[in-house]
């Protein structure tokens, strides 16, 4: 029976106040979710992403100051999230989770991580509770290792893809895509390669039509041979940092609609989940979940070649 690969560690949850606005409990209640509703999966476990990787897409000495925990406090206030050995640890562990789901989608076609979607880090200092920017660093790890020529992407979070179209600007081997709400975070949009505004409280038709519509017109113009799907859940009517208003059932139509296009064409697909935010940290989770359950479902449909 073929299985969906997904890619989680319990590492991704560390020790978090359980006050503040990011849910980092959300992590390991997505795996349990994803446990009690989709089961034809297989787990498999990161390795933490090699300093000399993340170097390739970072600067050395911001790299270095987060690493070691020197950053100054303005430049922890910018990312957001407060400096530990835990939060250090579980950073590196994750980026390594997205390296390997790309690499898993590249020998079977499609994975997903249970985590990824970090595009606000810029080159040299993070931002938006974004460390590093794992879209960024897997694109460049997929073309260094030569396992792509061409990468996509494909960036569904409510929130524009700042970190990711400024890192990749000038990067002729790669295309970033970002649809978004247009009056969201950040301030400061950074031009993508493909920029796609959404209006306050768009809803499931008309944004279901800009997503595909625009999918399929890159996949046909630019000719990726990888694609890396960040599956925002926040674009959520209930989430509490988006300003779309997209149901549950628009956000699988979405993920299904995205995923079996991109395996319809023959492209590898890597899936990450983005942004997420609920004081009921069960229900991002779930929400978050959607995208486990589009590719599975897209896996069983689509009889991809998949056997472990």
């Amino acid at each position: 029976m073929n299985r969906l690969p997904i890619v989680w560690d319990p590492g991704y949850s560390p020790e978090f106040p359980e006050s503040h606005r990011f849910p980092m409990a959300k992590f390991r209640l997505l795996k349990d979710w994803v446990d009690h509703h989709v089961p034809n999966t297989q787990v498999v476990t990161p390795t933490p992403c090699p300093i000399d990787v993340l170097v390739e897409t970072h600067d050395f000495d911001y790299v270095h100051g987060f690493q070691s925990g020197t950053l100054d406090a303005k430049a922890i206030r910018e990312i957001g999230l407060p400096w530990s050995e835990g939060l250090r640890d579980r950073t590196i562990l994750a980026l390594g989770g997205t390296i390997r789901t790309c690499e898993l989608a590249k020998t079977y076609g499609l994975a997903s991580h249970l985590a990824g979607g970090t595009h606000h880090a810029h080159f040299d200092r993070g931002s938006g509770f974004c460390i590093y920017n794992d879209l960024a660093v897997s694109a460049r790890y997929l073309i260094n290792q030569g396992l792509a020529s061409r990468v996509l992407i494909f960036d569904c979070d409510v929130h524009q893809g700042d970190g990711t179209a400024s890192i990749l600007a000038h990067d002729p081997q790669t295309f970033t895509c970002s649809i978004h709400a247009e009056k969201n975070f950040p301030v400061r949009k950074v031009e993508s390669d493909l920029d796609v505004n959404c209006p306050d409280g768009m809803t499931d038709d008309a944004y279901l039509s800009v997503v595909f519509e625009t999918l399929e017109s890159v996949i046909a113009s630019w000719h990726p041979d990888f694609v890396i799907y960040d599956a925002g859940s926040d674009v959520h009517v209930d989430d509490a940092l988006g300003r779309l208003s997209i149901t549950t059932d628009g956000l699988y139509r979405r993920d299904y609609g995205v995923i079996s296009r991109i395996c319809n064409t023959g492209l590898p697909c890597a899936t990450v989940i983005g942004g997420g935010y609920d004081k009921d940290r069960a229900r991002v989770a779930a929400r978050h979940g959607v995208v486990v359950s589009a590719a599975a479902s897209v896996l069983a449909e689509k009889s991809l070649s998949i056997s472990w």
